[in-house]
């Protein structure tokens, strides 16, 4: 059976569930750019052009420069599409990441991100790691106070357990989560059945192993059957496993794009399925 196509978040944003993630815009550590600005453009056009309406970012991918892509790209936003960024983590270097969940400092970062994009409210602002020296309350607090105001539409988190995500949801209500996900690494599958449960969007990062299923030898077994490149089933598998995961594959060409969007037109079979289950 064809799995569905879209999700809708938060009871409001409907998305095409395979969407586009822009780390793979900036360069080597998410630092600096990537390549021309102009070829940037090009991929996130051609993303929206082809029917993509999730556009995944975050503030310190670049730093800030992703976003930026985002609003030249993309500004005025077509209809439908939505934007969804990050805050809480700031860098000072290709591998310097710093944890700031600051009600200040979230408040910044949500307002510069809001400057950087074009936009008068963020779709989904997604706290990109939670602090561990700051209250939980205290920064998923903030950001309902931006709710409130106008500002986000919808808060999400970033690398959290179930049992984080469970103690969230008393405190507000959150659409998505991130967490690492794909074939060989089922970790947040707890996390992921509890997003089933709440209806919850779960949005894989690194849904293709960071290049590591390329090469799996019943990926590319399967792949043959179908024409297609081991990538490609290793996000049909994403699409088939749960109606809530919302994959957003990065890349930085045309062509990988293409192929990446792909992947939605492959139907698994129930044999296939239960290989690609097994491999964990």
């Amino acid at each position: 059976m064809q799995p569905r196509q879209t999700f809708t978040l938060g009871g409001d944003l409907p998305v095409r569930r395979l969407g586009y993630g822009t780390a793979q815009l900036t360069g080597p550590g998410y630092w600096g750019p990537r390549g021309a600005t102009e070829d940037a453009v090009a991929v996130l056009r051609r993303a929206v052009e082809r029917g993509v309406s999730l556009i995944d970012t975050a503030d310190n991918y670049g730093p800030h420069l992703a976003e930026e892509l985002v609003a030249e790209a993309l500004h005025p936003y077509p209809e439908g599409v939505v934007v969804a960024t990050k805050g809480g983590v700031v860098r000072t270097g290709d591998d310097a990441w710093h944890v700031d969940g600051r009600p200040a400092s979230l408040r910044a970062m949500c307002e510069a991100s809001l400057r950087r994009l074009r936009r008068e409210r963020i779709d989904l602002y997604q706290l990109h790691r939670l602090d561990p020296a700051v209250p939980m309350a205290e920064q998923l607090g903030t950001l309902a106070q931006l709710r409130t105001e106008g500002k986000i539409r919808h808060i999400g988190l970033d690398t959290v357990t179930a049992e984080q995500l469970s103690a969230a949801l008393e405190l507000t209500e959150v659409v998505s989560v991130q967490n690492r996900y794909h074939l060989l690494d089922r970790a947040s599958e707890p996390l992921l059945r509890l997003c089933e449960e709440r209806g919850i969007a779960f949005l894989p990062w690194f849904p293709l192993g960071n290049g590591e299923l390329a090469g799996h030898p019943v990926c590319a077994a399967i792949a043959a059957g179908h024409g297609a490149s081991p990538a490609q089933i290793a996000l049909a598998w994403l699409l088939h496993h749960s109606p809530v995961l919302c994959p957003t594959p990065g890349t930085g060409t045309l062509a990988h794009l293409e192929e990446n969007l792909e992947a939605a037109e492959v139907l698994l079979s129930p044999d296939e399925l239960s290989r690609l289950d097994a491999l964990v």
